[in-house]
């Protein structure tokens, strides 16, 4: 007879969330960067980990494509892969916010009630939404990895943008137009609201 839920305990731990914070003199949080490929996500959260650290502040990201080599390698791209991929993103990201640490996570993460089922984990101040803002035009001149290319030919399906949709967020804590704006004034802005939330 196999292991239930329902035979299951949680355990708290001694040390907990608030005596982490504590410890590092920062809060925690998810910066949960969404957005098409090629609009900057990766880059962006980068560079706003870069100046965090500079700051003191424990940090790490979690982008699309390494999970993907590890964590989430069994998952393909269809809805239902999909749905499966940031759900284990956002437990994971849950990890991290009670471990003390201000974790970014860079995916395309394109359906609004799978982002929404993510938030739902979080405290409300825990939880900060940047929609990394670049038009479709844009991303597909950019092209970093030559998917778009690919996708127009037929050679990958169900891809975000193109033969898949992509659900602009609601209301984002964060609007980053990456398309106008330079990545130093991008990060900038996400240092700021950072600072008047008092997370850092």
């Amino acid at each position: 007879m196999g292991i239930s839920s329902n035979n299951l305990t949680f355990h708290k731990s001694t040390v907990n969330k608030q005596n982490r914070n504590e410890l590092n003199q920062h809060k925690s949080c998810v910066l949960w960067f969404t957005g098409l490929s090629g609009s900057g996500k990766s880059t962006l959260a980068n560079e706003v980990e870069k100046q965090l650290f500079s700051r003191g502040i424990r940090t790490y990201i979690l982008d699309g494509d390494n999970i993907r080599f590890g964590l989430n390698k069994n998952l393909g791209f269809s809805a239902e892969d999909r749905k499966e991929n940031i759900r284990r993103i956002g437990e994971v990201s849950k990890l991290f916010v009670d471990a003390g640490v201000l974790v970014m996570t860079a995916f395309i993460s394109p359906y609004q009630a799978d982002r929404e089922i993510v938030r739902n984990m979080f405290l409300a101040e825990e939880f900060i939404e940047v929609y990394v803002n670049c038009s479709l035009d844009i991303c597909e001149q950019r092209d970093p990895k030559g998917l778009y290319k690919m996708a127009r030919k037929g050679e990958i399906k169900e891809f975000t943008g193109v033969s898949a949709p992509y659900e602009v967020p609601i209301s984002p804590e964060l609007n980053i137009e990456t398309g106008t704006l330079p990545l130093a004034e991008s990060a900038r802005l996400i240092i700021e609201r950072l600072i008047k939330k008092q997370i850092i």
